[in-house]
């Protein structure tokens, strides 16, 4: 049976081990930092993570979605809050039963990592950071952090599950054998994170069950919950040339001045401010493309180490998730091979997906400006209340492009921007045109929309064909 070497123990990383192991590989696990079981880390990091269709799909694949689920409270929508302290729940979907969830990045590592050490064919270790990798012969060199000796680990095959600052994709990039493309895209914003701790008895502060934005044009703040009854709090902000920005946020003074400006009501809700913002690190924000992800048919980029994404659609962990899904369906065509090519199996995995991770990249940067900028603008407004009602009321004939992305996993990520953008474009353009009346049925208004909708992807199509 190939011995397996996944590098990188993240959300990715764990449940592709998982279900490798139960496909009956011998896999070992290798992973840089300490065991997040034992040894509490990673402050000021995303601790917890919109998880919905897409992700939950990988879960079910490897039998933990019900565990999984124990760690979930469901977000039903936006709770947009503006500077006088005024708030409206705007609905992710129309239908009922569809909601994002939040979820502890650690708590669910830590459950894909318990499962995986059930399996008698895991072999997990820690602390070790990959110092290099021999991409034709599949063998890594790691470093213990403790006793700094160094480890050679072979195997049949490697898979790069080690994040957006990927020593195995930095291996890809340095090798002189082939030729590797790699772009990396910052944002001038950066995040640092906050808390609003939990009321008396666990308590929440403010509401359970939404995602929480404070739009602000240039910069925002969200909020999730934890089941604690706290909530983990995001602020993006440019790094500078702004009149609040990360540069001239200096003094706990100038923090209150901002927040008490901006954020009023949240100010009451974090008692040590200005202590948490200097306390905890200033990250940024960046877009990983890269091609190809695969090299000599010994070594394969998965997750974040093939298309890190920027967080504003909640889709970094479902895209890796969904990752392990597509790669699990292509494995499956060649497992009654006797000696699987893995040189095939990784080349057409990388055909399928890429075009996918790319348009999802794009659509969480189209959304970053949607949520700091258009929330708060009526027109937008007006746009969402008109997509809800058409969920609705015709469940099976509309998704709007957040549901396109977020719940419709039947459909590729690149189908659903395609699809997404050309229903934003007609939604506002009819409502700036005063095209969509009120005397009007909203049959009517879904049929004109559907109408405009279908002009614009066929304008796209000869447009595209044209280039």
């Amino acid at each position: 049976m190939n011995k397996i070497l996944i590098i990188g123990a993240g959300l990715c990383g764990s449940l592709l081990a998982l279900r490798m192991a139960q496909r009956g590989y011998e896999i070992t696990l290798v992973e840089k930092r300490p065991d997040l079981r034992k040894v509490t880390q990673d402050a000021g990091r995303s601790i917890n993570l919109a998880l919905s269709d897409r992700g939950l799909r990988g879960l079910r694949l490897a039998g933990v979605e019900e565990e999984a689920k124990k760690l979930c409270i469901p977000m039903h929508g936006r709770m947009i809050h503006d500077k006088a302290g005024n708030t409206f729940l705007s609905p992710y979907s129309g239908r009922k039963d569809e909601y994002i969830n939040s979820i502890s990045r650690p708590g669910l590592n830590m459950l894909l990592l318990d499962e995986a050490e059930k399996m008698p064919n895991v072999n997990i270790i820690f602390n070790h950071a990959c110092e290099e990798v021999d991409l034709e012969n599949a063998s890594a060199i790691f470093k213990d952090f403790n006793s700094k000796k160094e480890i050679k680990i072979e195997a049949d095959v490697i898979f790069g599950t080690d994040g957006a600052g990927s020593a195995v994709r930095k291996s890809m990039f340095e090798s002189h054998k082939f030729l590797f493309s790699f772009l990396q895209q910052w944002l001038s914003h950066g995040y640092k994170e906050l808390e609003i701790p939990a009321a008396e008895n666990n308590g929440y502060r403010t509401y359970k069950n939404a995602l929480h934005i404070w739009p602000r044009g240039e910069d925002m703040l969200i909020a999730l919950p934890n089941l604690d009854g706290s909530f983990t709090v995001t602020l993006f902000l440019p790094y500078e040339n702004s009149d609040y920005c990360f540069a001239n946020l200096t003094t706990p003074e100038m923090v209150h001045e901002y927040f008490n400006k901006e954020f009023p009501d949240v100010v009451e809700m974090i008692p040590n401010l200005a202590e948490e913002f200097f306390g905890n690190p200033t990250g940024p924000l960046g877009t990983v493309k890269c091609s190809p992800w695969n090299s000599f048919g010994k070594v394969l980029l998965m997750g974040d180490a093939a298309h890190a994404i920027v967080p504003f659609y909640g889709q970094g962990m479902n895209a890796s998730f969904e990752d392990v899904v597509v790669f699990d369906e292509i494995l499956e065509k060649y497992t009654s091979e006797e000696n699987i090519n893995w040189n095939n199996l990784f080349k057409e995995y990388e055909a399928l997906r890429k075009k996918d991770t790319d348009a999802i990249a794009d659509l969480a940067v189209d959304n970053f400006h949607e949520m700091k900028e258009h929330t708060a603008m009526e027109i937008f407004q007006r746009k969402r209340k008109l997509e809800t009602a058409f969920e609705a009321e015709f469940p099976d004939e509309y998704y709007s492009k957040y549901s396109l992305v977020t719940f419709k996993e039947s459909i590729t990520y690149s189908e659903a921007l395609k699809r997404g953008r050309a229903q934003d474009k007609a939604i506002l353009n009819l409502l700036d045109d005063g095209k969509i009346k009120d005397e009007m049925s909203l049959k009517e208004k879904l049929e004109l929309v559907k109408k405009e909708t279908e002009a614009i992807l066929h304008d796209d199509e000869v447009a595209g064909n044209l280039k």
